[in-house]
């Protein structure tokens, strides 16, 4: 019975021979015609399934996207310590999304904001690409970027 194929059979014949076997008569392939089905310890097969859903897990990256948020008055050295986090987002292999946030008044400066997030696009040229460039998004101007390969 290793491995062997027993062809297309009855359900009853199916059950007396996974009887006979002691083991368990699993259906792999419902969707086929005539379903698939197998002869096999039940309990074993949950448990390899259960592995192979935990290695895949461990090998996959949970690629998270941060955020830093700007106003278009943030001083010199402010700006020099965000673009230091963000610099630590990417070396962390995350995506960073700079938000640009206009209140009151200040929406009438876009132009001051946009210079900023360009600054900061020259800045980080070396280690981040552009996923999507600075655009006014109502009152708030957004940028994302993602670390190079």
């Amino acid at each position: 019975m290793e491995g062997n194929q027993l062809g297309v059979i009855s359900l009853a014949d199916a059950l007396a021979e996974a009887a006979k076997a002691g083991l368990d008569l699993v259906e792999v392939s419902p969707t086929a015609a005539p379903p698939v089905c197998r002869i096999m310890d039940y309990g074993k097969f949950r448990y390899q399934q259960s592995k192979k859903v935990q290695i895949s897990k461990k090998s996959q990256t949970v690629i998270q996207v941060k955020e830093i948020r700007l106003r278009p008055k943030t001083e010199e050295h402010d700006l020099e310590v965000k673009i230091k986090h963000i610099r630590k987002f990417l070396e962390q292999r995350n995506k960073v999304k700079i938000t640009m946030m206009f209140r009151g008044r200040e929406i009438a400066y876009t132009e001051l904001g946009r210079k900023i997030m360009e600054d900061i696009k020259e800045t980080l040229a070396d280690g981040a690409a552009i996923d999507q460039h600075p655009r006014l998004e109502g009152r708030n101007m957004i940028m994302i970027l993602s670390p190079k390969k």
